[in-house]
């Protein structure tokens, strides 16, 4: 196994332990690969929930670019829930685990087809 198939193996670990679903694996492999470089370095691969900037950057990058959504104010909402089911105490809160739960809360698997 590669290393993307070990951190993939650790973000469905995260779906099924930390916020209690069951991860569809391709999609979840999907969403992985269009993280790109990002899921190797230390910094990128986690999202910093408390910080702002860092959530306006999920929302431009990732809910209006990739997944072609129109800006409002439920894309916070829902970047807010996710991050509350990842758990806010949660210290690594992994990109492409946040990133697998907004293309689901939006019904966006379309968009990995």
């Amino acid at each position: 196994m590669g290393k993307r198939d070990d951190l993939i193996a650790t973000y469905a670990d995260d779906l099924r332990n930390k916020c209690g679903m069951e991860p569809d694996m391709d999609l979840l492999t999907k969403v992985t690969i269009g993280c790109g470089p990002a899921i190797y370095d230390a910094d990128a691969a986690t999202v910093a929930g408390s910080q702002p900037s860092e959530l306006e950057t999920v929302k431009t990058n990732f809910l209006k670019k990739k997944l072609g959504l129109a800006d409002g104010p439920e894309l916070m909402e829902a970047i807010h829930s996710v991050i509350e089911t990842y758990g806010k105490s949660e210290r690594n809160k992994y990109r492409a685990v946040v990133y697998y739960m907004l293309t689901k809360h939006f019904g966006k698997e379309s968009v990995y087809g």
